[in-house]
């Protein structure tokens, strides 16, 4: 009986993860289910729409009851919008949408900082309280905590996906989905769910009355992505996380600058291999089950200058804020000075998708003004080269200096994400500006040696020329199954021995 709750009860110290052993058995019996259904769309939709629901429930607990309302609310919202005669009725209920879906999202992971706000402004006293935990304990006789907000897991990625489909079915670009069935499968699609890649509704919806189709290169592909981003996970994230990043963010002032700045080199490529080496995964398991998903990075440390690197970096989310809020905003339609605010605001309100505090508004806002500066940039050198029939070159040394410099102004941002607060990332700066300690980095060398080859060897393997790399997954794709076999086994190995006593969860999850 103990052994059935562990399997079908919620547990918060064990949410199914990616790289649980939990999660693969689960998804061994997805497929195992799926073998038989794949044939027949329906009943495949339905089913892999509960088994999300699921998912969700073991990674989320109770909040799995928001999935379905947000689910509820807009694919009503998508057929009330379609059926409107008239452009304010259209309007009116996609804006009931849009209220609703950000209503929720503003509560849950906005609630402590704008009560913080309002109690500073106006000396009040309100505490927040948590709404559900009440109706819950009211309804079932729970004893949920009222009195803190737990933030759902995955609530920024689902609602933007929700927000997107009542726009899309606004704007004309596609009608509603008829089926509740359908629609909440594209909502809870449990490889993405929690941490995305970002769907579009007209990207994804074809695809479920599609019949299932996997070629073998494609399975080839699947099993490669999938073990790519585990070893991103497992064998670089978490490995320098543990042991060197969290211990140094933590504590800033304890430790020399050059310690803190190899913590925020280190912390660039760990965030990187623990956010794509997720959205491997996901597009690898969602490809096995015969469906898309849409490439979320392309070696964003490679980007030349800001722009470059939003264009390779988390890109379904810049790519929705581009057409859902920069556009909307007017883009860089309505003169200079309305494009600069534009994309601050933009970038502000990116900053703040990603948690209620001054530190991602700072992030995002850094990120703003780069993206401004690159513009005049590229206007001015435009001119000056017409002016005076200049022909622009570029090299192999322009090229570098641009990837160094974009490289170090993104991992300087990423110390307002990454810091505890703050006074932290204050800290960390000074020690970094004031406090670099040459006289003792061949001592810190030694020893971190093992983390600094780690965080070396990632930032290698990321800057290493896409041709070759896509060489070598298109050996392994090509290779014969049984070579396939053993690298999973090998690789599987090799992860056991390497994994940390606890399962990390993704950063991403916390968004």
């Amino acid at each position: 009986m103990e052994f059935l709750k562990n399997i079908l009860l919620y547990s918060e110290n064990k949410p199914l993860l990616f790289t649980s052993l939990y999660f693969w058995v689960f998804f061994a019996f997805v497929l195992l289910v799926y073998s038989f259904i794949y044939k027949k769309n329906p009943l495949r939709n339905a089913f892999l729409f509960f088994m999300s629901l699921f998912f969700y429930y073991k990674s989320g607990g109770y909040f799995f009851v928001l999935l379905i309302f947000s689910t509820l609310v807009d694919y009503t919202a998508g057929i009330l919008i379609y059926n409107s005669r008239t452009k304010f009725k259209k309007k009116l209920f996609l804006t009931m949408s849009v209220a609703t879906n950000l209503s929720l999202l503003v509560y849950f992971k906005y609630a402590y900082f704008f009560t913080g706000l309002f109690n500073q402004s106006f000396h009040s006293n309100f505490e927040v309280i948590n709404r559900l935990a009440l109706w819950t304990n009211q309804l079932t006789g729970s004893g949920f905590d009222i009195s803190k907000i737990i933030l759902p897991v995955g609530i920024s990625f689902f609602t933007f996906q929700t927000i997107s489909y009542s726009v899309d079915v606004y704007r004309g670009k596609l009608e509603p989905v008829r089926s509740i069935i359908d629609f909440g499968f594209y909502v809870t699609f449990f490889p993405q769910l929690v941490a995305g890649p970002i769907v579009r509704a007209a990207e994804f919806m074809p695809q479920l009355y599609q019949k299932y189709k996997l070629t073998k290169q494609e399975f080839g592909h699947a099993v490669f992505l999938i073990l790519n981003g585990l070893i991103k996970k497992t064998m670089i994230s978490d490995y320098i996380s543990i042991n060197y990043v969290d211990r140094i963010f933590d504590s800033p002032s304890s430790f020399s600058g050059f310690e803190n700045l190899m913590a925020v080199y280190g912390y660039s490529i760990q965030i990187y291999c623990d956010f794509s080496g997720y959205t491997d995964i996901a597009i690898g398991v969602a490809l096995l089950l015969g469906f898309r998903l849409p490439i979320n990075f392309n070696s964003p440390y490679k980007a030349v200058n800001i722009t470059d690197f939003w264009h390779r970096w988390h890109i379904s989310l810049s790519s929705w804020l581009r057409d859902y809020l920069y556009i909307p905003l007017g883009g860089n339609k309505k003169g200079k000075t309305r494009t600069t605010i534009n994309l601050f605001i933009t970038m502000l309100l990116g900053g703040l998708w990603h948690g209620a505090n001054l530190r991602f508004v700072i992030w995002g806002g850094l990120h703003g003004l780069g993206l401004v500066i690159h513009k005049l940039w590229v206007k001015l050198n435009t001119s000056f080269n017409k002016y005076y029939n200049v022909r622009s070159s570029k090299n192999w040394f322009t090229h570098f200096i641009s990837v160094f410099l974009t490289f170090n102004l993104v991992s300087f941002a990423w110390i307002f994400f990454r810091a505890v607060d703050m006074q932290s990332a204050q800290a960390m700066i000074n020690q970094i500006a004031g406090n670099f300690s040459f006289g003792l980095v061949p001592i810190m060398i030694l020893s971190y040696y093992k983390i600094f080859l780690v965080i070396i060897i990632g930032l290698l393997i990321h800057w290493l020329p896409s041709s070759f790399k896509e060489n070598n997954r298109g050996k392994f794709i090509q290779s014969h199954i049984s070579f396939k076999i053993l690298v999973v086994v090998v690789v599987v190995f090799i992860i056991y021995q390497a994994k940390s006593a606890e399962i990390q969860p993704f950063i991403y999850f916390q968004f």
